[in-house]
């Protein structure tokens, strides 16, 4: 994934995330245990750069 499409990923699974553990306090908790799921996935996902650097090698060989 490149820097955009990471941030974009993560950005809207850590709203969605949030948005779940809000939810879950009104409907059932269920919704709280996926709600940490996703938020921490999505926290990953943003903060991940060693995909991008592998991506650049992966790249740089590529063109012989």
């Amino acid at each position: 994934m490149n820097f955009i499409s990471r941030t974009i990923t993560g950005g809207l699974m850590i709203i969605a995330g949030l948005v779940l553990i809000v939810v879950s306090f009104f409907i059932s908790f269920v919704f709280l245990i996926y709600g940490i799921i996703i938020l921490i996935i999505g926290t990953i996902i943003l903060l991940n750069k060693n995909e991008d650097k592998l991506e650049k090698i992966k790249n740089r060989r590529s063109k012989k």
